[in-house]
């Protein structure tokens, strides 16, 4: 069986953050998306729902906390290549966001990442051996 993953996040503009991930060049997925949330195509079977944080603490079994003041998970995206790394890192800061930390080289991966409108927290990295085995 082939799977998908969806990520929720909660956003307080939910506008401003679709805006933000279409700018880094993601898709829009229109069938999922609405007033209260909205589909970002991050991959073909991996996809980002942004919710208003109204909708997000309805399905949420516990508080939502403050992801500019505490860290709940660190999203990580694989890229195709360092410069990808790079670039989605540069688009990002170009769309409102920020970076957190300075580039990671290491002998088998390079990594960088940054905070989207809300805090959340998405490191990016390339690993050549990854892409091998894909």
């Amino acid at each position: 069986m082939k799977r998908a993953l969806f990520i929720n996040l909660a956003v307080t503009d939910l506008t401003m953050s679709t805006n933000f991930y279409v700018q880094l060049g993601f898709g829009y997925q229109p069938q999922f998306s609405g007033a209260e949330a909205s589909c970002i195509v991050l991959g073909e079977t991996l996809y980002l729902v942004l919710l208003t944080k109204e909708k997000f603490a309805s399905f949420s079994p516990n508080p939502l906390v403050n992801s500019h003041q505490q860290t709940q998970v660190l999203n990580c995206l694989s890229c195709n290549s360092q410069a990808e790394v790079d670039e989605l890192v540069q688009k990002a800061v170009n769309a409102g966001g920020k970076t957190y930390n300075q580039p990671q080289a290491h002998e088998f991966m390079y990594a960088h990442g940054f905070q989207d409108l809300d805090g959340h927290v998405w490191e990016l990295l390339y690993m050549e051996m990854l892409q091998a085995a894909v």
